[in-house]
């Protein structure tokens, strides 16, 4: 399915979303507009696009965090040249088994004798709800009340596995040097804590598909890309209720 089709598609599904839900997308002054492929897709566009229906988006001052770091994925950007992943494993010292980040690969029907191979890269969602923070029975995996990144603390982690089993985006691994599982924490320890603006990932891709950056700052790149006029923005698996902080998008 191409950005056309799912653009015929708005508001398909959205009635079934849980008010709940929707009431906690229009807090960070996004609207949904349709929910696809048997609800693993979720579409997003600016607050203010609808404004007569639902009124004006908050202020940035209603985000639960600040920074309030996310990610935007301009998904049709990526060729998987695979440095991003390179980057990550470098900067983080992830071993060869393991991964903080990766490209998922689909072949797809676009003619009777014609196929297109298309990228998504994924990572850690670093969600508003995440549901492996919810099953830790030793607190190992928590949310960081100033940022929102969803962090690991080695020393608590008893190696039960049952964060990766929670994560709807098979994002988590267990690493053996240290016995205990490892992730993406958006290079907060090896670059953000440094003065760095950037992941390793963004820095070192080069069709600059990942914008890294505040979603509560309106200057900023991704807050620019999510609010957008017009963007069809959507987010993986949203019908887990996690309520992801990284965007997909085709520019």
């Amino acid at each position: 399915m191409n950005i056309k089709e799912l653009e015929k598609l708005r508001n398909e599904g959205v009635d079934s979303l849980p008010s709940e839900e929707r009431r906690t997308f229009l807090k960070a002054g996004l609207a949904i507009t349709g929910v696809f492929l048997g609800g693993k897709v979720l579409s997003l566009t600016a607050a203010k696009d609808a404004h007569a229906a639902i009124g004006l988006p908050p202020k940035t001052s209603g985000f639960p965090y600040k920074p309030h770091y996310s990610m935007v994925i301009r998904q049709n950007r990526c060729v998987d040249c695979e440095r991003c992943k390179e980057a990550c494993a470098k900067t983080n010292d992830v071993p060869s088994y393991g991964y903080r980040t990766t490209i998922l690969e689909q072949l797809r029907i676009v003619g009777p004798a014609e196929t297109e191979t298309i990228f998504m890269p994924v990572l850690c969602n670093h969600c508003n709800r995440p549901p492996c923070v919810r099953v830790c029975p030793t607190r190992a995996t928590y949310k960081d009340k100033k940022t929102g990144i969803v962090m690991m603390d080695y020393k608590k982690c008893i190696g039960c596995k049952t964060c990766m089993a929670a994560c709807p985006y098979n994002a988590r691994y267990f690493k053996e040097e240290n016995r205990a599982i490892d992730k993406c924490n958006f290079c907060y320890d090896t670059r953000l804590s440094k003065g760095m603006k950037d992941t390793a990932c963004v820095a070192a891709c080069p069709a600059d598909v990942r914008v890294f950056g505040d979603l509560s700052d309106p200057e900023s790149e991704v807050y620019k890309l999510v609010h957008k006029p017009d963007r069809l923005v959507w987010v993986l698996r949203p019908e887990t209720g996690a309520l992801p902080n990284v965007y997909y998008m085709n520019d």
